[in-house]
């Protein structure tokens, strides 16, 4: 357990390292525009939708499995919104429930088909449902993008869009941006997870599906179940982040979210969790959420183009990958050792 511990923090450091390090170099080379109070609050609003899909990713990759889906997930919630805001209807809990339940829903169609009918890998049922609530999302907008400003939804927009703390000098300028409410929540959310995936049975379970599938077997735990859990929390976690998306981009378009799902799945992984389940963290999933917005953020500033972006984040998620898979053939090095 010890033992366990210490690895789970030398990963941890090594990649807040990593981040310190990105954000270091990013300050010399561009002092003018990254190095300020107001670019910082800047990434820590473009983390919070990652953050809140990366949480459910955490999940999904602790027990070994996968939720390609979550991008598309979370643009169908926030279409959803969209349309019935477009159709009258404003009040700002009502859509947020229906965008909830509408992800929530998806999430447990994914881990039903995924348990139910015996598929092979959740690789297959998130892949077809990744496009199935793609196409929904299109079908429902027209293809058209929904602007939600001047639509009477501002208390909904206050959550992905505003700041507390704000601050403002003799002459009306801003002096501190404040804290974005978004980021707030994701704090909270963690916070949620930190205590559910450490303290609770549940969250223990989920470990050992993951980690030891015979092991979770022989103990009696309800496999299946958990696994179904953990995917309808992986979707109810993407509608969280369509929620947050309405005040962070204030308009619904159904070809948005094309690098949801891989900025996820970095996140998670660069933060210690492992496609062989059973490892991760939900502070390590921060940091590494983090790391991406700083990268897109960087790069944005220094002009960088799309195509260019593609290339970095597709790297960084190869070398994460790389890490992984390396690191897991030196622990199973160290148990053969320790076994002889």
């Amino acid at each position: 357990m010890k033992n366990t511990k210490m690895k789970e923090l030398l990963q941890k450091l090594g990649t807040l390292m990593a981040l310190a390090i990105l954000v270091l170099i990013f300050c010399i080379t561009m002092p003018d525009k990254f190095m300020k109070v107001g670019n910082f609050m800047n990434i820590l609003k473009q983390a919070s939708i990652n953050c809140l899909i990366a949480s459910g990713m955490l999940c999904a990759l602790i027990t070994a499995g996968i939720d390609l889906s979550v991008g598309s997930n979370c643009v169908l919630c926030t279409c959803t919104i969209g349309v019935m805001v477009q159709s009258g209807i404003t009040n700002p809990f009502l859509l947020a429930l229906c965008g909830l339940a509408v992800s929530t829903l998806a999430g447990f169609i994914n881990g039903t088909l995924l348990t139910r009918l015996d598929l092979p890998h959740p690789f297959v049922s998130t892949m077809g449902m990744k496009n199935v609530l793609w196409g929904i999302a299109l079908v429902i907008t027209g293809s058209k993008s929904i602007g939600f400003t001047n639509q009477g939804v501002d208390a909904l927009m206050w959550i992905g869009g505003s700041s507390i703390g704000t601050t403002y000098n003799a002459d009306g300028t801003v002096n501190f941006p404040g804290i974005p409410v978004s980021f707030i929540l994701v704090i909270i959310v963690f916070i949620l997870f930190d205590i559910f995936l450490k303290k609770s049975a549940l969250g223990r379970q989920i470990y050992c599906v993951g980690g030891n599938p015979e092991a979770a077997r022989l103990s009696g735990i309800p496999s299946k179940n958990v696994l179904t859990f953990v995917y309808t929390l992986s979707g109810f976690m993407a509608g969280m982040a369509g929620i947050v998306s309405v005040g962070r981009l204030a308009s619904a378009n159904g070809n948005a979210g094309s690098t949801y799902d891989n900025d996820a799945i970095a996140a998670c992984i660069v933060g210690g969790a492992s496609f062989t389940g059973g490892k991760g963290t939900i502070w390590g999933t921060l940091i590494g959420a983090l790391l991406m917005a700083v990268i897109r953020n960087g790069l944005n500033l220094a002009g960088a183009k799309n195509d260019v972006q593609y290339i970095v984040i597709g790297s960084v998620i190869i070398l994460a990958v790389t890490i992984d898979v390396f690191r897991n053939k030196m622990e199973a090095k160290a148990r053969k050792m320790a076994a002889q």
